[in-house]
């Protein structure tokens, strides 16, 4: 897999809604997993953890809703996420985006298996870098 930069989208409530809308518009697969799959907590079960929409033209959008704790404000419903299997080429772009930056979840083993860390650079762009592991 190479490594891709695409858009990642977060929603109050509505990704579900809104991802089978941009698949409508845009075409291609939608894979969606809820938080009900990692987390015990009924009241974001239904909600959507991680969505992603490729096409056959090689487009790439994903999407969550936002986790509870955190405030929707437009403005910061976007991030940019680095995603592959190149882990040399990924730490290396990891360590320089969060130079300088705040680091708002560790570059690290996750519960679905892959490394993933979130930060917000020096400039306040935010970047989602994500490991996957051999399968």
């Amino acid at each position: 897999m190479a490594t891709r930069l695409n858009p990642y989208l977060r929603f109050d409530g509505n990704a579900r809604e809104a991802m089978e809308f941009y698949r409508g518009v845009l075409g291609g697969e939608l894979s969606t997993n809820l938080f009900r799959e990692f987390s015990d907590d009924p009241s974001i079960a239904d909600k959507v953890m991680h969505a992603r929409l490729e096409t056959e033209d090689g487009l790439t959008l994903m999407a969550s809703d936002l986790p509870p704790g955190s405030e929707h404000h437009p403005g910061n419903n976007i991030a940019i996420s680095l995603s592959g299997d190149d882990a040399d080429m990924l730490h290396g772009y990891w360590q320089k985006l969060s130079d300088g930056g705040q680091v708002t979840v560790q570059l690290e083993k996750q519960m679905w298996g892959d490394e993933y860390g979130s930060c917000v650079d020096r400039f306040g762009v935010e970047w989602m870098v994500n490991i996957s592991q051999a399968g």
